[in-house]
């Protein structure tokens, strides 16, 4: 595959071949007629530069033909370079950026003991994740084996291709810890083999299988470009050059060692007969495991009508009814604390939903959920709550493969600012298209004496430009709101839990007074932002249109009255998703931002925040700076934050 497309990574995909091809010959349930069956076990490549390894065992098993294998890396091919998931085929999550791929899979294996804790052990089965070297040297490896051995998770088999080898040097000369008295010292059980010996191999995965109290790690020592030949006839093993192109390009010949591996030379693409007769058994034992599963399951059902309904709503995605009109909110509260009342609506509603935070739940105010359920905990996963320890990163990953697995809806809060730490699985989470739901606190300077530190000034800029990026199938990749007042910001819940795709949801730590009414209940107008951008005042004919979201908004009203005092008209939009605003109907978006009236921005982050919407000829305050240490409201007054500056900034716009 490589070879052919002039790209890519064959090393490490003939090193692994081994250990694959056992786990796939043997141990690996699933549903070879259904690949999307819930309770199959799942397997999780962290390595995606290593794809031609798993397509080649997904070929053999039936899922991949072999024209495909021949597009590797190619425009429109469902063989891409790094593996993007296609659970239909075979392939559980996109893979590529090191150390995430395994971190999914902890989501996954979490995902499924929370299910069988509600609907019994006869639907529990394996996680399987496959690291290599660079894998257990991002830090995010520390997050991942501090958390499974924590939680004693005892169905995540991870396999570690120890070959010594990395894309520009060798492993001993970045890294000589003592791998397996790291992972022990965390909780695993860990297993030494030989990761081409196929007794070894077989061994190790029934020895995984069989433990009840830990997740296993089974260090496969193997070898780089696995029986790689040179034009001499000498071996090409164990080279960093094999590592991230084709085996030509390294030197080596390709013919010889498509021959040293008793393939066919003149048509190395060819599956001998042998090849096909294991995998064609493998699949008829799969079709009788998928079958007495299925009785499992109906005499499960017959047995467990209540359940199983709820279950079939778990898995098919149906929320609960839920008056959000009714959910009960202090006027002028933060937002971070309205989101912690529908937090306690949803954990007596939502059943499914599991709700994370990173060592900040009693201020980001996820606690809200916690209240009202209880943390995960070795051997007990009846609750609902995830606390991950200060691992952001690691965190969002799980959020991530709880997503892929399915049946739960994933949360996962922190302080905004540490959105910096959570950009790369946010930006897979975006990718794939999963229904995580980020929530971020601490929205803008106004963490005050905190100080610059934590105080996101360029983050909404950096966040919601996944809002303007689309996937292959032209679909937004992501949904942010940064919701005004309260009220919005059960309404945002609302919006976040019935989205198919990721949604942030921005909240402010200080309290923001609510926004006046146009004549109806603040709840119904607050359902606007279902459209993205609203009008939320309004003056008969408007000199100019004032724009802003989240805490920003209620200095606008307040700025838009001290201006109305001196007879000057404006309007107040909100455009708390400038991305749901732009999928709005063209006359929509023109009847909230008329053409022709001056238009006005003030955003807490960079002035960027709002240019789409106010315009290049429009005037926006925002920060061009970081912040200071200081109570929030001498910051607002430093910084310009209030009804007075807006006014004497509109005026001066208007040339009044």
């Amino acid at each position: 595959m490589v070879e052919k497309a002039k790209s890519g990574h064959p090393g490490g995909a003939m090193g692994g071949a081994d250990f694959i091809t056992v786990l796939f010959t043997e141990f690996l349930r699933y549903d070879p007629d259904n690949m999307a069956y819930p309770y199959r076990d799942r397997f999780f490549l962290d390595p995606g530069h290593m794809s031609p390894m798993l397509y080649a065992t997904l070929s053999l098993a039936g899922h991949y033909s072999t024209e495909d294998l021949q597009s590797l890396r190619q425009w429109g091919s469902v063989t891409p370079g790094h593996p993007e998931v296609d659970v239909m085929r075979g392939v559980e999550n996109t893979s590529g950026p090191l150390g995430q791929g395994h971190a999914m899979a902890l989501g996954a294996a979490i995902a499924e003991r929370f299910m069988a804790a509600r609907f019994g052990e006869w639907m529990a089965h394996k996680t399987y994740a496959y690291i290599s070297d660079g894998a257990v040297e991002e830090e995010i490896s520390q997050g991942v084996g501090r958390i499974a051995g924590h939680l004693g998770l005892s169905n995540f088999v991870m396999y570690y291709d120890s070959n010594n080898i990395q894309l520009s040097t060798k492993v001993d000369e970045v890294m000589t810890e003592n791998v397996a008295m790291k992972y022990e010292a965390w909780g695993w059980n860990v297993l030494s083999i030989d990761g081409h010996n196929i007794n070894e191999i077989r061994e190790a995965l029934v020895a995984a299988e069989s433990e009840t109290e830990r997740p296993t790690l089974i260090i496969g020592h193997t070898v780089m470009g696995k029986g790689a030949k040179g034009p001499a006839g000498e071996s090409f093993e164990n080279k960093v050059s094999t590592h991230g192109q084709p085996l030509t390009a390294a030197g080596a010949d390709f013919a010889a060692t498509v021959k040293n591996l008793g393939g066919d030379a003149e048509n190395p693409f060819a599956v001998f007969a042998e090849s096909r007769e294991v995998f064609a058994e493998r699949r008829e034992a799969l079709k009788e495991w998928a079958a007495k599963q299925a009785a499992v399951e109906k005499s499960w059902r017959a047995e467990h009508k209540e359940l199983a309904r709820k279950l079939d709503d778990f898995l098919s995605g149906k929320l609960p009814e839920i008056d959000y009109k009714s959910i009960e909110m202090k006027a002028d509260v933060a937002t971070r604390a309205a989101s912690a009342t529908v937090l306690g609506v949803f954990a007596e509603k939502i059943d499914n939903m599991i709700v994370a935070s990173a060592d900040l739940s009693n201020s980001d105010k996820t606690d809200g959920y916690l209240k009202k359920t209880k943390a995960f905990t070795k051997g007990d996963f009846s609750g609902k709550f995830f606390q991950a320890g200060v691992s952001e990163l690691t965190m969002a990953c799980v959020a991530n493969g709880m997503a892929l697995h399915g049946g739960v809806i994933p949360v996962c809060g922190t302080f905004f600012v540490f959105s910096d730490y959570m950009k790369p699985a946010v930006r897979l989470s975006a990718l794939m298209r999963l229904h995580v739901v980020y929530v971020w606190t601490h929205d803008s300077f106004r963490v005050g004496e905190d100080g610059p530190t934590h105080q996101p000034v360029e983050h909404e800029a950096q966040i919601r430009l996944m809002e303007h990026l689309r996937n292959h199938h032209d679909e937004r990749s992501m949904l942010v709101l940064r919701p005004a007042d309260g009220d919005e910001t059960v309404m945002a819940w609302k919006l976040a839990v019935e989205e198919h795709r990721p949604v942030a949801l921005v909240l402010s730590r200080q309290n923001i007074k609510t926004l006046p009414t146009l004549g109806a209940i603040r709840r119904e107008e607050a359902a606007q932002v279902a459209k993205g951008g609203y009008v939320v005042m309004d003056a008969a004919k408007p000199a100019a249109v004032l724009i802003a979201t989240g805490s920003e908004v209620a200095t606008l009203v307040e700025g838009a009255e001290l201006l109305a005092a001196e007879g000057i008209p404006v309007r107040v939009v909100n455009v708390p998703s400038e991305g749901l605003f732009r999928d709005q109907p063209r006359s929509y978006q023109e009847s909230v931002l008329p053409a022709g009236v001056a238009r006005y921005g003030m955003t807490s982050g960079l002035p960027v925040n709002l240019r789409g919407l106010v315009g290049e000829n429009g005037v926006i305050h925002g920060l061009d700076h970081f912040g200071w240490s200081a109570p929030y409201k001498v910051l607002d007054e430093k910084f310009g934050y209030n009804g007075a500056t807006v006014a004497a900034e509109v005026k001066k716009m208007l040339g009044k």
